[in-house]
């Protein structure tokens, strides 16, 4: 393959040798998600335990598409600037119907954000680059080749059984954050069974490697000349590495459709020549669901543990990255002395981007795969409009691809500041001479005072941003100034033009309170 699947050396854990004491988090499963949360309650001065029953990156590119918020979390965790050099920036997106292009889109068309819209890099690399910096941080103590075997839960600590390859042993946490993947054995332990749809329909993942042209961008075609009937999809990977994926219907056999006497020729197809070596292959049928509840007493589920979409529009690690922040700042403030309801407003905030995410990964499948009759029918023909009507192209449905949802929150807002920083969005970017706004954001409370002064407030650190026109159009609008209040996970929690000082802090106050939604 082209990646080098180098092991990560097995450390005999002291619990095998005495009792260890109690840990306050331990999480389980070391990929993107239980790595980036890692480094995240680090971050904030709690330790933690990461036990991963295996000893290598993923293997396989597995997740490729890592979105602009993601990018700017990951920038959060000391890890996106790496990401970014190696993987391949792309913003573009061209969707077809035979050999005609219907339309393309562009997902950044405006400058002024530090982080591009979409970033291609395999999932080994993001693991590799998180793992190197856990290993680095005193706070994290990585376990690899610690398999969870049972779990025993209890009002203030969760005891856990653990499987080595020197032997068995217990570790008692305070909470336990399952980021065990889609097929989570603690989910299985627990007996919770995921609520959704399980889709008939089979697709084809192959990574090729090769000498090409193709830009980076994001192609999709209806019904190809070369995959008859069905659709087709091609990204472009660092180290010469493209993705191809390929509906197949829900007749084809795994087993049979994997072997390459039959995924070679139908990748000839698509780059009209045999010079490519296969790297990895999949076949994949997936599911649009969910758990009921996302905090179970002291176990807390988060990314594909928590919630399984479709792969179509790039809603799986960047939703489980979401996850990340929506758990991390509150679960150390309740370390540190908070109470225990922040949970709850994690488990709502992160059912309802898990919703959203089903409902786009939902009806992206239906589009892609239309019943016969009235959905095959609208299909088409909306494919034929979009390539003539541009109001049209909006129906066109390949996968919407992943975004921040923004949460119905009821904080302090005045309307006549601009839609795109309204409270429960994410805080948007902008250039701050050498440096940009988000890195003075996230971690703690802020207050911005953008064209204002306020000062003597509790709980909450004050910035007072550089007023330029990127600043200018997407946090003031007309207005002369204003008050913004951020979350540690840079969501907008009010905002004013002008506001005294008493109605600032007790929106500060607020955020450490269960949260009210429109």
């Amino acid at each position: 393959m082209a990646y080098d699947y180098t092991p990560y050396p097995y450390v005999q854990p002291p619990g095998l040798i005495a009792p260890e004491p109690r840990h306050e988090v331990i999480i389980v499963g070391a990929g993107p998600i239980g790595l980036a949360l890692a480094l995240d309650l680090a971050g904030h001065g709690v330790g933690v335990v990461v036990l991963d029953d295996n000893n290598v990156v993923s293997v396989g590119s597995r997740a490729i598409c890592w979105s602009k918020r993601s990018l700017e979390i990951l920038d959060r965790l000391g890890v996106a600037d790496r990401m970014v050099e190696k993987g391949e920036t792309w913003k573009v997106g061209r969707t077809y119907h035979g050999t005609r292009e219907v339309f393309r889109y562009d997902l950044l068309p405006e400058d002024g954000h530090k982080m591009p819209a979409f970033v291609n890099l395999q999932q080994y690399y993001v693991e590799e680059y998180l793992i190197e910096a856990a290993l680095k941080n005193p706070l994290i103590d990585l376990r690899f080749k610690n398999r969870l075997t049972g779990i025993d839960r209890h009002s203030d600590h969760v005891f856990l059984d653990i499987d080595t390859p020197d032997g068995e042993y217990s570790l008692e946490a305070g909470w336990l954050i399952a980021c065990d993947g889609a097929k989570s054995p603690i989910r299985g332990m627990l007996g919770l069974d995921f609520a959704g749809e399980q889709f008939e329909e089979r697709f084809l993942i192959a990574d090729i490697e090769m000498e090409a042209d193709f830009p980076s961008e994001r192609w999709f075609w209806f019904e190809p000349k070369f995959h008859p009937g069905q659709s087709a999809l091609l990204h472009k990977q660092p180290d010469n590495v493209y993705r191809i994926d390929l509906q197949l219907g829900w007749e084809a056999d795994p087993k049979e459709e994997a072997q390459p006497d039959r995924v070679i020729p139908r990748i000839e197809k698509v780059v009209g020549h045999s010079d490519f070596r296969l790297d990895w292959v999949s076949i994949y049928s997936f599911q649009c669901a969910r758990l009921e509840e996302f905090v179970h007493g002291r176990v807390v589920f988060c990314g594909d543990s928590a919630h399984v979409v479709s792969p179509f529009g790039a809603r799986g690690g960047n939703g489980g990255l979401q996850d990340v922040d929506a758990l991390g700042w509150r679960l150390s403030a309740i370390i540190g002395g908070a109470p225990n309801r922040l949970l709850g407003d994690y488990d709502r905030e992160r059912r309802y981007g898990a919703d959203e995410n089903i409902a786009n990964s939902s009806r992206t499948t239906r589009f892609m795969t239309p019943d016969a009759g009235i959905e095959r029918l609208f299909r088409d023909n909306v494919l034929v409009l979009a390539e003539k009507a541009s109001f049209a192209r909006s129906w066109v449905n390949s996968g919407r691809l992943s975004r921040p949802c923004t949460y119905p929150l009821i904080g302090a807002d005045d309307r006549r500041l601009p839609e795109v920083s309204r409270p429960g969005s994410v805080a948007p970017d902008a250039p701050q001479g050498d440096s940009w706004l988000l890195s003075d954001l996230g971690g703690e409370i802020v207050v911005m005072a953008i064209g204002a002064e306020i000062s003597g407030l509790r709980g909450a650190a004050v910035i007072t941003p550089k007023v330029n026109p990127d600043v200018k159009a997407r946090y003031l609008g007309d207005a002369p100034g204003a008050i913004y209040v951020i979350r540690p996970d840079q969501i907008v929690a009010a905002r004013w033009i002008s506001a005294e000082l008493d109605t600032v802090q007790a929106a500060i106050d607020a955020i450490w309170e269960p949260v009210e939604w429109h």
